[in-house]
């Protein structure tokens, strides 16, 4: 799907909005509230980084300015900020506020976040200063913590095409239903992070716990390969190394990771153009020839080892809007080349088939047909050659889309099911309701078929659409309608 218009900027405004005294304030020993009060987390880790946050709620008088200050202690270094103006000398880090959060109220909260490396350790700071007065002062001895569930240490299926089916190792059938976990397509080439929200264990395990089976991951070629354009805490090693953290996460939680390629290079301005940029800062109408290729065989040499990993080709193309006729998008689609109405050199499905079997990766495919993945109307006609079998058909569609009925998807998607298994990556709906995905649903379940919601982000479900209000699993009322729905299929 389409992103509302610069989405990362709107989700950082999202999470640093001041909230009010639900939050329930720290009780000191001596029965008083503290001046304020710090909540520090890291949200992400990996080998020579991590991504961290802080929340400051202020019980004193107001202020119409803030600064926060505290130490680090095992040699960690912030490279980079959101939400504050990030600083450090030394081992000492300020973060003060920007323009437009200055206010805060009495029992008012605000969070910020931002990016460090580490090496050695990465101690938690233990002292916090808000305009000078000390935090969290005067609280309560420290509970003995009570004992959290340990990561989850389930197994993944290994699926593969049989006839027009998905099975797993043993032979039985399978169907891929879950959620999109969007954010790794756009944070990293907005310069914001490499996911937009917590990616902890705790946030997959929400995930898990709505009984889905399968979380399909949006990436960012340009980010994956680590060019130019990319902060280098953001790309290359550092955001290979987030991606394949977060499949482990969702491996060990049973569920297949689904890694499809969402963003691309490449300058498209012609007919339903996204953007004008030339990076991957948007969904191009085709995958280019120049990079595609080279992140499918970098991405199938990380994973081929782990036939628990799908892969979905690209996210929606969108040919058909650029070329004049119905036959040259579907060759354009299948073919690459030089596609009219595009600019740029066209990777086409078979050369991602082939840059992906090239490494002696087997791994489930996905391939998505024209019109935003919502036109298979050609798939089977056009269908790439696979010389494993083990490829799938993608389909895409929300209240919006033209294929967006019964009466299309028994014209259209049942021949294509009745060859091929048929997932259908994306599932959704504008109105913040879900009477129209519950249609869907009900379409597939029918038929044996695959879906995933769209997508797992707290954002608007009117602009999104969102599945959920907080990462904790809590769901919008769009979203309640998958969650109710997983968990009565898988109990």
């Amino acid at each position: 799907m389409r992103h509302p218009p610069r989405l990362g900027l709107l989700v950082v405004g999202a999470a640093v909005a001041l909230v009010g005294t639900a939050i329930a304030p720290v009780v000191t020993a001596s029965g008083a509230t503290p001046a304020c009060t710090v909540e520090y987390s890291v949200t992400s880790q990996w080998d020579t980084g991590f991504q961290g946050a802080v929340k400051i709620t202020n019980n004193m008088a107001a202020v119409s300015s803030w600064s926060l200050t505290f130490d680090f202690a095992g040699g960690q270094k912030v490279t980079q900020g959101w939400s504050a103006k990030w600083s450090q000398s030394g081992t000492t880090v300020t973060a003060a506020n920007e323009s437009w959060n200055g206010s805060l109220a009495t029992g008012a909260s605000v969070s910020a976040g931002f990016l460090a490396s580490w090496s050695g350790s990465n101690a938690v700071p233990t002292a916090f200063k808000l305009n000078g007065t000390t935090c969290n002062v005067d609280a309560a001895p420290t509970p003995t913590p009570t004992p959290t569930e340990p990561p989850a240490t389930g197994e993944a299926p290994k699926l593969h095409v049989l006839g027009n089916k998905l099975v797993d190792a043993t032979g039985a059938t399978r169907r891929m239903l879950g959620v999109n976990r969007s954010g790794g397509e756009f944070m990293c080439v907005q310069g914001y992070g490499i996911f937009d929200g917590p990616v902890d264990d705790a946030s997959v395990k929400a995930i898990a716990d709505w009984k889905a089976n399968t979380v399909r991951i949006p990436l960012n070629e340009e980010c994956w390969l680590g060019l130019s354009n990319i902060k280098a805490e953001y790309g290359g090693a550092n955001y290979i190394a987030a991606i394949k953290d977060l499949v482990a996460k969702v491996e060990a939680h049973g569920m297949t990771p689904l890694v499809e390629l969402h963003w691309s290079y490449g300058q498209y301005t012609g007919n339903s153009s996204g953007c004008s940029d030339v990076h991957a800062t948007c969904q191009k109408p085709m995958p280019d020839a120049q990079y595609t290729p080279s992140f499918w065989a970098s991405v199938a040499s990380t994973f081929k080892d782990d036939p628990a990993v799908a892969f979905d080709l690209f996210n929606e193309p969108y040919p058909d809007r650029a070329t004049s006729t119905t036959t040259q998008a579907w060759e354009c689609w299948r073919d690459g080349g030089t596609c009219p109405g595009i600019s740029y050199e066209v990777a086409g499905m078979q050369d991602l088939v082939d840059a992906v079997r090239g490494t002696g990766a087997k791994n489930l495919i996905l391939a998505g047909g024209l019109a935003y993945s919502n036109d298979l109307s050609q798939w089977l006609t056009y269908k790439p050659s696979d010389p494993t079998g083990n490829l799938v058909a993608a389909y895409h569609v929300y209240n919006f889309n033209t294929c967006a009925s019964e009466s299309c998807w028994n014209s259209t998607l049942a021949p294509v099911a009745a060859q091929v298994p048929l997932v259908a990556g994306e599932i959704g709906e504008n109105t913040c309701s879900h009477s129209f995905v519950d249609t869907v649903m009900k379409w597939f379940d029918d038929r044996g078929l695959s879906y995933l919601g769209w997508t797992w982000n707290t954002w608007d479900c009117s602009s999104g659409p969102s599945l959920i209000s907080n990462y904790d699993g809590t769901p919008t009322a769009y979203g309640i309608g998958l969650r109710d729905h997983l968990r009565a299929l898988n109990g």
